[in-house]
């Protein structure tokens, strides 16, 4: 994962819808994560259109995924494609195919890797697509997030049609090269 977020390009954050990763070394780090996520919607300085996070305890078999949102009132949920088709056994294969798929978007290849990278037994993520993010205190928060250590971010500004393209993601659950 990135070392932390480019917080001098928040001002972005502000005019595009943002997908924000929060990746942390221990299960329980995404729960601290929403708490945070809550404390910044409850002053005003971003507006969440959809929230997942991914938990992975040692010895199970898979994470568990939880919707920290309901459905965006345009229209389902976002995220939620987006985990699925990371968590399929053949999901490596496909990333030059999502990627693709994805190109235009802002959500390229580097961040579909570092999110997979980041989806792995004692670990824990935090998806957020948001908008309308305040910079100065969206920036200050996660500052203080990183300089904790206890996190690690990276993020993608989305463009046009991003969120109507990753709500509608599918790849061929079959092929192994995405094709």
């Amino acid at each position: 994962m990135n070392a932390g977020a480019d917080v001098r390009r928040a001002e972005e954050w502000g005019s595009r819808p943002t997908l924000t990763v929060w990746a942390y070394d221990s299960p329980m780090g995404a729960a601290a994560g929403h708490v945070r996520l809550r404390e910044l919607q409850r002053r005003g300085a971003v507006a969440v259109e959809d929230a997942i996070t991914v938990t992975w305890v040692p010895g199970t078999h898979r994470p568990r995924i939880g919707h920290l949102r309901a459905p965006s009132p345009r229209g389902g949920w976002v995220l939620g494609a987006l985990v699925e088709v990371l968590l399929r056994p053949t999901f490596r294969d496909q990333v030059p195919t999502m990627a693709a798929a994805l190109e235009g978007t802002g959500v390229d290849e580097r961040i579909l890797g570092e999110l997979r990278a980041a989806i792995a037994p004692g670990w824990s993520v935090l998806l957020v697509l948001s908008s309308g993010a305040d910079p100065d205190l969206a920036g200050a928060a996660i500052q203080r997030g990183l300089a904790r250590g206890d996190v690690t971010m990276t993020y993608a500004v989305l463009a046009g049609d991003a969120v109507e393209r990753l709500r509608s993601l599918r790849l061929d659950p079959h092929s192994s090269r995405g094709g």
